[in-house]
C-alpha cells in the first residue's frame, strides 16, 4: 500500500450526530485497517450527540477553540491545544460552549468488526435523516 492524501475539502460533512464530522483517512477511502481519522466542526452551541463505541478508544485534539465534554459521567472543559481520551465503551458527548467555532481532530482505533457495530447512540441524534460518516472497511 501506498501513502495518500485526503483533504477536508474532498469529504462532505454530515450533521447526523449535530455538528460537521469529516470521516477522512478511512478503510474506505484510503485502505486503513487499523482505525480511522476525521474532524469534527462544531458552532457555537452545537454538539456531538451522547455515544459510545463498544470496540475502539477515541483520541481527541482541540485545534480551534473551547468545549465542554463528558466522558463517562465527567464533566471537563476542553480548549485549544488539549488532548482527549476516551477509552472504548465510555460514553461521550462534546458541546461547543465557547462563542468561536471550534475544530477538533479525532482517532477511532481499533475498528469495529463492521462499520454499524462501530457506534451506539445513548440519546436521540439531532439529524438522524442524514448519513452517518462514511467509513467502510
Amino acid at each position: 500500500m501506498s501513502a495518500r492524501k485526503v483533504s477536508l475539502g474532498d469529504v462532505a460533512p454530515t450533521k447526523r450526530f449535530g455538528c460537521d464530522i469529516r470521516a477522512l483517512l478511512t478503510p474506505a477511502r484510503v485502505g486503513s485497517t487499523s482505525g480511522f481519522l476525521g474532524t469534527m466542526s462544531l458552532a457555537p452551541g452545537e454538539i456531538v450527540a451522547a455515544h459510545y463505541h463498544p470496540y475502539s478508544d477515541e483520541f481527541w485534539f482541540v485545534a480551534e477553540g473551547r468545549l465542554t465534554v463528558r466522558i463517562g459521567g465527567e464533566e471537563l472543559a476542553a480548549a485549544q491545544g488539549d488532548a482527549l481520551f476516551v477509552p472504548r465503551g465510555t460514553e461521550h458527548r462534546i458541546e461547543n460552549t465557547g462563542e468561536r467555532p471550534a475544530l477538533v481532530v479525532f482517532q477511532i482505533a481499533p475498528l469495529a468488526p463492521s462499520p454499524e457495530l462501530g457506534h451506539v447512540d445513548v440519546e436521540p441524534m439531532p439529524f438522524p435523516a442524514a448519513p452517518p460518516p462514511s467509513v467502510g472497511g
